[in-house]
């Protein structure tokens, strides 16, 4: 299936439409024109005398013999309907009057029910629309649980609170932790002796003497980001040195009795870039089905976002670049040179999201960037905020891309077995895929 203009599913072309490829299917397998009466009656002899040898040919041959004819003669049979199957369809596919009828069949489908809510009795319909209003309140409740599920998340917030204060604090070198915290049992050392533990020890500690000591995890979540796809593609390499100076980021839920919402606040060291330490997104939320679509109701929805004012230090700007352009005189032809100052490509963008008119109406452009800016705001507070770690040593990203590589390797099992079969195959030539033509190699 696909989309079309209209914004409908279409089918295949070849599903529907037969009776407007009849009349191409006849006249593409017409028969050729029959031969004169003396090539006929030539056909005719030789025909016959073909028939005799052929009779005792067949008469000489091993039964067994005859069922091999017959089933290559079928083969061979099946591939010339396929032939022309391919050949049809390319010839329809060329012609542009039999597209034009089958696209005006498809778009007389999009939309058009299948008829069989149509053919139900009155009094089936009526206990239809019973069961429809039970939908809608089933919708009602879901509402109220996404709800409680939310007052959830605020309860247990507040308990995951001080781990996250404390994992602020170790990155950003207020707190020093115990040696007892800090054991951890990897998988690479379950299995090795108590004597090489100890001389990898002394190596590293010998490496840190070497060192200048680092103050707390220096780079932890410009690392982070650096780490997730949907992150880095927003990053651009003037954020960069900013982002060093990120020190936090924390989620505070809406208060108990306020409409449902979220603020992601991010937490800066003193730096040359602004004078702001903190910067903050909210994330207004609606949990309550839309009373003119009630059906679609899928849990709470993101409504609208805003951003915050960021206090550059001058000259500072990343989200702002000047451009010069020359412009020429109609008359006089002089030229002069004229500074802008344009929008440029930032991950501080971020806290500057479109604004939502009151009627809701917005143009395709700010509606992809505000679905693509709730869609991060979703990621980083329900992934990256409590697995920050995870992230940062890219552990969370291996079991994101688990269901891939699982895929990945289906692909290379079904490759294997391709192989396989091809090395069995007694009339494989492997010649034939020895390398790609002078044409595509690389220069």
């Amino acid at each position: 299936m696909y989309m079309s203009a209209g914004g409908g599913i279409s089918l295949p072309f070849t599903a529907i439409g037969a009776e407007c490829l009849s009349s191409t299917r006849t006249s593409s397998l017409r028969s050729p024109a029959s031969p004169p009466p003396a090539a006929q009656r030539s056909i005719t002899r030789d025909s016959a005398e073909m028939a005799d040898i052929d009779n005792k040919d067949q008469a000489e041959m091993d039964p067994a013999d005859m069922e091999d004819v017959e089933d290559v003669e079928e083969e061979e049979t099946g591939e010339d309907e396929n032939s022309k199957a391919r050949q049809l369809t390319v010839q329809m596919m060329q012609n542009p009057q039999i597209l034009a009828a089958l696209q005006e069949r498809l778009d007389g489908l999009n939309g058009s029910p299948s008829g069989y809510m149509e053919s139900l009795p009155k009094i089936v319909k009526r206990r239809v629309n019973a069961l429809k209003n039970l939908q809608v309140k089933c919708a009602h409740i879901e509402a109220k649980f996404y709800e409680e599920v939310h007052e959830l998340e605020r309860k247990y917030a507040a308990l995951y609170q001080p781990l996250f204060d404390k994992r602020s604090d170790i990155v950003k070198a207020a707190y020093e932790p115990t040696d007892e915290e800090c054991e951890w049992k990897a998988d690479e050392e379950e299995e090795l002796t108590d004597e090489m533990k100890e001389k990898a020890k002394l190596e590293e500690e010998k490496k840190d003497e070497e060192k200048e000591d680092p103050k707390g995890i220096p780079e932890f979540w410009s690392t982070v980001f650096k780490n997730v796809d949907l992150l880095s593609d927003m990053l651009q390499e003037h954020d960069e040195p900013i982002l060093k100076h990120l020190q936090d980021i924390k989620v505070k839920f809406s208060d108990p009795g306020q409409p449902m919402s979220f603020t992601l606040e991010f937490l800066f060291e003193p730096n040359d870039f602004f004078t702001n330490t903190l910067l903050t997104k909210t994330y207004k939320m609606r949990s309550e089905p839309d009373e003119s679509d009630p059906f679609s109701f899928d849990g709470p929805e993101i409504m609208c976002c805003t951003g915050c004012t960021i206090d550059w230090t001058k000259g500072k700007n990343v989200t702002l670049k000047t451009i010069k352009k020359k412009q020429k005189h109609k008359g006089r032809g002089t030229v002069r040179t004229v500074t802008k100052t344009v929008p440029n490509d930032s991950f501080f963008n971020f806290f500057s999201p479109p604004e939502v008119p009151e009627s809701g109406e917005l143009d395709e452009d700010s509606e992809a960037v505000l679905a693509a800016d709730f869609e991060i705001g979703h990621f980083i507070r329900e992934r990256i905020v409590p697995r920050a770690v995870l992230y940062f040593t890219g552990e969370a990203i291996e079991d994101d891309d688990d269901d891939y590589d699982e895929e990945g390797e289906e692909a290379d099992d079904e490759e294997g077995e391709e192989e396989a079969d091809e090395e069995n195959d007694p009339d494989y030539d492997p010649k034939k895929d020895a390398a790609p033509p002078a044409e595509c190699k690389q220069q």
